[in-house]
């Protein structure tokens, strides 16, 4: 974008006539939002829509133009995109906002009650000859994309100066729990799912979370115009109703949303592969709404306590670092091709998307990490089931910025866990859940330090188990 010109002079040197002084862009920020809510009985993660009812499922975020090129942040309340399917958002945003896709972010909230988008796993069920797609049907995924494309384009003809920010931040009390429960030697015993009633598993400490929840507001003078939260945990309270829901997180959103009507509330969750709300929620319907009150009040809390200050283009930058994530082993192109000719639409994950991810990897397919920095602020964005021990160890790789992370980006990986999980055991690393290989914590986290201007070699390491025995002893 060219720079704007104030109305001051300065001699030019070489003809001795007044010419304009330069000063910074102005910083501009464009709002979307549009309805993702499935229609009567398509296909979600795990069931066909049954009704809709008052709670619509959102796919919303921001432009902001002015500091280069213009990037782009979209939080969509779906259980995952993934593969071809993230590319594909990325890229039609990307075209919609006049940008690359490098520049763009798109993540999912990870609701259960919500579809999935994999547009590869989809060519794939189609290539196997199946005439219903179940789950991997993206026709209405291609909707979506159409109503954010031309959002993001109304938006922009309509964006807002941009003169402050503010960042705030509350911790989230009894919601997340760690969801691996582990013995003395570390070898996990048990899951606590996002829904529980073992009153053993209930008592059990929180275990590693973490209960910040942070906000980033964009101001326009003395007037917000839009919030970017984010926080770490599973959003289940219970699901697989057949009704389309954002479920406690996006209820939360909501409640903000009713009180700052005039304000964009974007949540973006955080690395919470490993957290849920178990030690909180039974799964009875009463606990949704305890549940989104509970964030709701944190984020009410972070932006009463929102430091404020001005910024300008100087301010705003973004970064992204390439990275090849290790597939896991136990994955084999062979058998998930024999596996697929098998498939059937009640085989909720497996062949399809193992085999999606798989290829992807062997064709040389990296993921891009990125990082939106504003001022002494960091936003990472990272892909899948994060473990919430890549987001301490960031906070703690630099204490002199404000860091947080948004994970469920690029679903294709599954869950992610740290090297040391995958010997540990439990759901979230075994072959059913997780498709990378445990180097996997390497490479991901030599990308955080490189966003965050870290140098050290082994700053990444150290971080992780400081992170975590700190963690431990509260």
């Amino acid at each position: 974008m060219l720079a704007t010109f104030a109305g001051s002079t300065k001699l030019s040197a070489q003809t001795g006539s007044p010419e304009p002084e330069q000063v910074a862009p102005t910083i501009r920020l464009a709002k979307f939002d549009v309805d993702a809510t499935p229609p009567v009985g398509s296909m979600m993660a795990y069931d066909r829509v049954k009704r809709v009812e008052e709670m619509t499922l959102r796919a919303r975020g921001i432009v902001l133009l002015g500091a280069g090129q213009p990037i782009v942040l979209c939080a969509v309340d779906w259980i995952g995109i993934g593969n071809e399917g993230h590319d594909q958002f990325r890229s039609r945003l990307a075209k919609a906002a006049g940008t690359i896709p490098e520049r763009v972010a798109v993540h999912t909230l990870h609701q259960h009650d919500a579809p999935r988008c994999d547009f590869s796993a989809e060519q794939l069920v189609n290539d196997a000859g199946k005439s219903d797609l179940g789950p991997y049907d993206s026709s209405f995924a291609r909707e979506v994309l159409q109503r954010l494309t031309d959002a993001v384009e109304e938006g922009i003809a309509g964006a807002t100066e941009v003169t402050h920010v503010g960042w705030g931040s509350a911790m989230v009390k009894d919601v997340a729990s760690n969801r691996r429960l582990q013995d003395d030697t570390g070898k996990v015993v048990a899951t606590r799912y996002t829904a529980c009633r073992d009153p053993k598993m209930i008592a059990a400490p929180d275990g590693i979370i973490d209960p910040e929840l942070t906000s980033l507001t964009f101001y326009s003078g003395d007037k917000a115009i839009a919030v970017i939260t984010h926080y770490a945990c599973h959003p289940q309270s219970y699901y697989r109703t057949g009704v389309p829901s954002p479920d406690f997180p996006g209820l939360a959103r909501f409640i903000r949303g009713q009180a700052r009507p005039n304000v964009l509330h974007v949540h973006f969750n955080g690395a919470g592969g490993n957290i849920g709300a178990g030690k909180y929620n039974d799964g009875s319907p009463d606990n949704r709404m305890r549940l989104a009150h509970r964030v709701a009040d944190a984020m009410k809390s972070a932006a009463d306590t929102t430091e404020k200050f001005a910024i300008t283009a100087d301010d705003i930058s973004w970064s992204f670092t390439p990275v090849s994530l290790p597939p896991a082993p136990h994955l084999d192109a062979n058998a998930l091709r024999e596996r697929l000719r098998d498939w059937t639409t009640t085989d909720y994950w497996g062949s399809p998307d193992d085999l999606a991810w798989l290829l992807r990897c062997q064709d040389g397919h990296q993921i891009e990490l990125s990082c939106l920095s504003v001022g002494d602020i960091r936003l990472l964005h990272m892909p899948g089931e994060l473990f919430v021990e890549y987001q301490l160890a960031a906070k703690a790789m630099r204490p002199d910025l404000k860091v947080a992370m948004a994970a469920y980006g690029d679903y294709g990986p599954g869950y992610i866990g740290t090297e040391e999980a995958y010997g540990q055991g439990g759901y979230e690393t075994s072959q059913r859940a997780s498709k990378v290989a445990p180097a996997v914590e390497t490479v991901l986290m030599k990308g955080v330090q490189k966003l965050l201007g870290v140098d050290s070699t082994d700053q990444s390491e150290q971080a992780i188990e400081s992170t975590t025995l700190e963690t431990e002893t509260r």
